[in-house]
């Protein structure tokens, strides 16, 4: 008999901050490497900014793809812990390898045969281009780093071990900040190589960290055995995985669609997508924290829902909504206050600054709302239920954001299209408090009376 795991009988506000802090920390210092990475590159000059913000779709993709599989393969190895079926549980983690894998060699072929493309269709400054396609193929295709990081970090963190996954996401960040300069302007006698050397910064400390990753695993994941001796992929564990996880995939790949719908609508404004690139790289800042609260209390949910243990999981849920709507209003009150020190980070032109000034206090109202809609959603996937996460997404940024950025700018008035940030998080709060209910009388409610059918 294995010892309970600490999931299923620590106090829940211990145990979410236990789980979460190391994983907001690490993600926060990843946060800061994305706007130093942006910060160096506007050193070169605004097309390479320009460049590397367009560059976000894709990225922001093969992250949706990486990370959703791997909210998948949490959830189904932390709810057959709880359930004590410990054989199952390793059979998920060496099937959620293999798609992730098979994700990288996809995305490899991406960079390599669609960058030219991808960069033609949003923007006609041959320069920006230039730029875009180098810096785009090298993340592509050396892209297996990333998936590996997510992959083996959330196999740590189905088992409660976040402590490792700060240590794997803190030390590959910092080796991006160190090598971001020596490579971009070709310090201590190395060439330099612009924006190839801030996409080979990158890549190099997503590969390091998915070693560390790998290490951890293999020694101190006691709970789970990662072999793929005789292995052969089982469609049935896949697609559970999938069952979770393809709904997460499609909520932040509707994110991808939806900044690149705002890249064609910003075209026409000036510096407006320059502006809209250093947004997202300061909401990182921002957003990484309860991104790294969600990465804790998944696991915990999804563990005490398999244990059948009702209250735990209603207790979870109640203080991360309490913890992530504080982590957000801190983030409206920051960028209210500060949007030009903010923006001067970036070597801002005059343009960007009169743009993105009104930009940044007009979205960050939208910050309100956002903290209730993260973490609900993502309690959604713990309890197997993603596809609500994937209903509001879809209605919040295609339904809703995009059309209204698109009336709003046949105004002419920029300072205008960043009102359907605000616009489209409300409607998202609405569809999120009806979810809520729904799968409140649907599922939580009878936790524990019996085995749920999910």
């Amino acid at each position: 008999m294995q010892q309970e795991n600490k999931m299923g009988v620590m106090p829940i506000d211990k145990l979410l901050l236990s789980m979460s802090l190391p994983m907001m920390l690490a993600m926060l210092v990843q946060a800061l490497y994305n706007i130093v990475d942006s910060i160096f590159v506007s050193r070169i000059d605004e097309y390479a900014l320009r460049a590397v913000s367009l560059a976000f779709p894709v990225q922001s993709l093969m992250i949706a793809v990486a990370v959703g599989t791997a909210v998948g393969l949490n959830a189904f190895v932390s709810k057959s812990l709880g359930e004590k079926e410990y054989e199952r549980a390793n059979a998920i983690a060496n099937n959620g390898i293999f798609i992730e894998t098979v994700s990288y060699v996809i995305f490899a072929l991406v960079g390599i045969f669609l960058s030219g493309p991808f960069y033609n269709t949003q923007t006609q400054i041959a320069q920006v281009r230039q730029y875009g396609v180098t810096y785009l193929t090298i993340c592509c295709v050396a892209s297996f780093g990333i998936f590996m990081q997510i992959t083996f970090e959330r196999l740590l963190q189905s088992t409660g071990k976040t402590f490792y996954t700060m240590l794997t996401q803190g030390i590959g960040a910092v080796i991006n900040l160190i090598l971001d300069p020596i490579l971009i302007f070709g310090y201590f006698g190395l060439p330099r190589m612009g924006v190839a050397g801030a996409a080979t910064a990158t890549v190099i400390g997503q590969i390091v960290a998915a070693v560390l990753a790998v290490i951890f695993n293999l020694k101190y994941n006691s709970e789970l055995r990662v072999s793929f001796k005789g292995f052969k992929p089982d469609g049935s564990i896949i697609l559970q995985i999938y069952k979770v996880g393809a709904p997460s995939i499609v909520v932040q790949a509707i994110g991808s669609v939806m900044t690149y719908g705002m890249n064609l609508i910003l075209a026409a404004f000036g510096a407006a997508q320059t502006v809209f690139g250093v947004y997202f790289k300061l909401q990182s800042f921002i957003f990484m924290p309860i991104f790294g609260l969600n990465n804790g209390m998944v696991p915990i949910i999804a563990y005490n829902f398999g244990a059948g243990k009702k209250e735990r999981v209603i207790k979870t849920m109640k203080s991360s909504i309490k913890y992530g709507v504080g982590i957000m209003l801190t983030g409206l009150i920051v960028m209210e206050l500060f949007p030009v020190q903010l923006l001067s980070l970036f070597n801002p032109t005059a343009e960007i600054l009169e743009i993105g000034v009104p930009a940044l206090r007009t979205i960050c109202i939208s910050f309100i709302f956002a903290g209730f809609c993260i973490i609900v959603g993502s309690a959604f996937q713990a309890l197997g239920n993603g596809v609500y996460s994937m209903i509001v997404s879809i209605a919040r940024q295609l339904c809703v954001l995009l059309p209204v950025a698109y009336l709003l700018s046949l105004s002419g008035r920029v300072e205008l299209i960043w009102w359907s940030f605000p616009v489209a998080e409300l409607a998202s709060v609405g569809m999120s408090a009806f979810f809520l209910i729904r799968i409140n009388k649907k599922i939580i409610r009878h936790i524990g009376e019996e085995k749920v059918n999910t």
